[in-house]
């Protein structure tokens, strides 16, 4: 967190009272990162509340402040398009759940925002505050390739650096798959087999980022099932989750994880990227 030098905020016309802002001050107040108001808006004029949130920021002790209103074709465009030229390194956006007809007939923004913004991406879902909370950081252990490695220290790195600002404790949540009796490695065909491979696996992991035995959680199925399972065992206040790049797949470089999860889970959702899939994405940004 202590690399994120400037952090864009999305506003929301429709709701003065902003989450996403509430949590932008709690990260800038650690780490001292500039503050970039967006509202995106083709409709109403929005700059005097702009000039007076900015205004208050300063009054608060927040000397580097800006703020724009812009719109695009879309509204995840239009984050991107602001996130680009000003170089931020998160983005800050409240989460309104969309009713399951009109998720069934468009891709909902925040997944398109998830699945194109070239850096991490901040889902705030609830007012509770940070403070003293659990942090769940969701990890791939039987993924040990370089993409996956150098991903899951950046979610622990995340992970107990929010944990350090919110004066929390981090947990970690690792699904491993079910026994697949049609799998080609009989080591997929045994649950025993497959928790063993695991379990070996989490030892390295867990001795490497130095994660005690209570605060891994281990379990066979499907990891977006899993995730707001232990969320809600662990009453966690923020979940982080990763994407590897999946080159050539269009519109599935986030995979369905985040996106399944987004509604499932009830606090806020930090989704990060790997380097590969920060590239990509920002190569098909200036495109």
């Amino acid at each position: 967190m202590q690399a994120i030098r400037s952090i864009l905020v999305v506003l929301d016309p429709e709701h003065a009272h902003s989450r996403a802002l509430t949590r932008a001050k709690l990260i800038a107040g650690v780490t001292g990162a500039r503050l970039h108001l967006l509202m995106c808006d083709k409709k109403q004029n929005h700059s005097a509340l702009l000039s007076l949130l900015s205004s208050q920021l300063y009054d608060d002790g927040y000397d580097n402040v800006s703020h724009e209103q812009t719109w695009k074709d879309s509204l995840h465009e239009s984050i991107i398009a602001v996130q680009q030229a000003e170089g931020c390194e998160l983005v800050i956006k409240e989460h309104r759940p969309d009713n399951p007809l009109r998720k069934a007939l468009l891709t909902p923004n925040d997944w398109e925002l998830l699945r194109q913004c070239p850096c991490a991406v901040l889902m705030v879902k609830s007012e509770r505050p940070w403070t003293g909370g659990v942090i769940l950081a969701a990890v791939d252990v039987g993924n040990q390739d370089e993409a996956h490695r150098r991903l899951h220290a950046s979610i622990i790195d995340h992970g107990y650096a929010i944990a350090s600002l919110a004066k929390g404790q981090l947990h970690v949540i690792s699904a491993h798959p079910s026994p697949m009796l049609s799998a080609s490695d009989p080591v997929y065909q045994l649950s025993e087999t497959i928790e063993k491979r695991y379990r070996e696996a989490c030892s390295t992991f867990q001795a490497e980022f130095d994660i005690s035995e209570e605060r891994l959680h281990v379990a066979e199925g499907p990891a977006d099932v899993l995730i707001p399972y232990v969320e809600k065992q662990c009453d966690a206040v923020v979940t982080i989750v990763g994407t590897v790049a999946r080159t050539g797949i269009s519109g599935a470089l986030i995979g369905n994880t985040a996106e399944v999860v987004l509604d499932s889970l009830e606090g806020d959702v930090l989704v990060l990227k790997s380097e590969e899939a920060i590239a990509h994405l920002a190569e098909l940004a200036l495109s």
